[in-house]
């Protein structure tokens, strides 16, 4: 087994509703992404997967968060823009695009991250 990682970041802000505490407020993050493929097979070149190709996917759905007001976004009017939720809404967007996704992983600081990923 094989598994692929790529990296990328966003700029956006958000708040969290109903929460108590700092967090309820407008405030902005520097998202670090990872996304995590698996694979079983390598190709006829010996590669499990194309990094230029995964992270170009990986980048066509954060250019559409960066640089937004998460709660503003329709997919995010009514849930909270957590990190678990981004996470899982990146996922989402992401493995109709690249089928042996795995997990993704959304940091909102260097120290704190939330991981989605689907039981097969």
């Amino acid at each position: 087994m094989f598994e692929i990682c790529i990296e990328d970041s966003f700029d956006a802000a958000h708040s969290l509703r109903e929460y108590t505490g700092a967090c309820k407020n407008l405030h902005g993050h520097t998202y670090k992404v990872m996304a995590r493929f698996r694979l079983s097979q390598l190709d006829e070149t010996g590669m499990a997967l194309d990094f230029r190709k995964v992270k170009g996917s990986l980048r066509s759905i954060l250019d559409y968060l960066d640089h937004t007001y998460i709660n503003e976004l329709p997919e995010f009017e009514m849930q909270n823009p957590t990190a678990e939720n981004i996470a899982r809404f990146i996922y989402e967007r992401l493995k109709s695009k690249e089928p042996h996704l795995y997990s993704i992983s959304v940091w909102e600081t260097a120290t704190s991250c939330a991981t989605y990923f689907e039981n097969a």
